[in-house]
């Protein structure tokens, strides 16, 4: 074994492929734009078109490798159409990023067939659909990798009055799925995890915001957290210092909910 450096952690991603979803907007934006900043090749995935292609600009404009891939996450087929693609592309991913989600914002007894759907196979079919596609290329060419799952600190902490029990089911499942997976891959060098951030700004969070009104006064330190304080997180559980992690689930919710 390579002896290791001091420390032993490294943001060089040079020769690694990465696929984000969800990076039309807030935390999938920034992981775009960090990791590529880190030297990957990023699939910037998502289903308006028109950002990804700023995304990609942006990313390309600073240097970087981006190729902007229009997936809808809840469509089995698009996703495998999807993983195709961006092998003739960019080549084999080595990191995914399970970021694509939705709330529901319903009471469970109002929840209809199709937005119960709609939010089962965005938040918990999809990644686990990426995650087997992405798995299964590694193991058939023999290659380490790492999956980043995005779950939320509701999974862990519900409150009374918020309509969110089909959102927390499916963030609760994932965290469940990391770990799961995260064994069952072991052996062949791929790594789950998980992280579980709190309220931080994206577009789902506004639109919660306007909503609910502002919640930040209820938290301890009455502020809601900006999407590049997760940066030091997601290139942790990328990099070779995380070679021993896997079934983990970090939260990161700045001390806004107990414990």
């Amino acid at each position: 074994m390579k002896k290791a450096g001091i420390p032993n952690f490294s943001t060089d991603l040079s020769g690694r492929v990465a696929l984000v979803t969800g990076a039309t907007s807030g935390l999938g934006e920034r992981f775009a734009h960090v990791l590529a900043a880190c030297g990957a090749s990023v699939a910037a995935v998502g289903r308006r078109a028109e950002k990804l292609a700023d995304l990609a600009q942006g990313i390309r404009d600073a240097g970087g490798v981006c190729e902007p891939i229009t997936m809808d996450v809840s469509d089995r087929t698009q996703i495998r159409d999807g993983l195709q693609r961006i092998q003739s592309l960019l080549g084999t991913v080595d990191i995914l990023i399970n970021n694509a989600g939705i709330v529901d914002a319903r009471h469970a007894t109002k929840i209809d067939d199709e937005l119960f759907d709609r939010v089962m196979n965005t938040n918990l079919e999809g990644p686990w659909f990426l995650a087997c596609g992405v798995a299964e290329r590694l193991m058939q060419e023999k290659k380490p990798g790492r999956i980043v799952n995005i779950s939320s600190i509701a999974a862990f902490n519900t409150q009374a009055g918020m309509p969110q029990a089909l959102y927390v089911t499916t963030k609760g499942a994932i965290v469940r799925m990391t770990e799961a997976m995260a064994v069952e891959w072991a052996k062949f060098n791929i790594n789950v995890n998980a992280i579980a951030p709190g309220t931080f700004r994206s577009e789902m969070v506004d639109g919660m915001l306007e909503r609910v009104g502002d919640i930040s006064q209820y938290f301890p330190r009455q502020r809601i957290c900006e999407p590049e304080e997760m940066d030091s997180t997601l290139l942790f559980l990328v990099s070779p210092s995380s070679a021993c992690v896997t079934g983990t689930c970090i939260k990161i919710d700045d001390g806004q909910l107990g414990r």
